[in-house]
């Protein structure tokens, strides 16, 4: 069992940056592949960036690709995104998520490959 907790989102104007963290408790978190996702009001939750358990293989929405990093230190058991040159269509709950990787990473960008959810972070864009 992993469970997972969010941290670092918050209000920040058009063009800024964020950096949400994702802090992993119980065992084997080497083990894992790591993303995030977000919700915005009345929309589906989506995929924004997945990093493999090794950390060799990362995959990003094309909506964030050049702008969100996703990244992982196994020895703290975390994982982050850093986000910059913020939109306010990325405001969204942001959600840390987690599954024992058991196929390649590509597997895990859906919400459905995913078995663990942290309880999400707030992040809103003002223009």
């Amino acid at each position: 069992q992993v469970q997972l907790v969010e941290s670092g989102g918050g209000l920040v104007q058009a063009g800024g940056s964020l950096r949400l963290s994702c802090a992993a408790s119980g065992r084997s978190f080497s083990r894992y592949a790591m993303g995030w996702f977000r919700q915005a009001v009345g929309k589906e939750r989506e995929f924004v960036a997945v990093i493999s358990a090794s950390g060799a293989i990362i995959y990003y929405a094309d909506s964030v690709k050049g702008r969100f990093t996703i990244s992982r230190d196994s020895a703290k058991s975390a994982v982050y995104l850093q986000m910059n040159k913020l939109k306010p269509e990325d405001t969204a709950v942001y959600y840390c998520a987690g599954a024992e990787q058991q196929f390649p990473p590509v597997r895990y960008k859906t919400p459905s490959g995913m078995d663990y959810w942290g309880k999400g972070t707030l992040v809103t864009v003002s223009s």
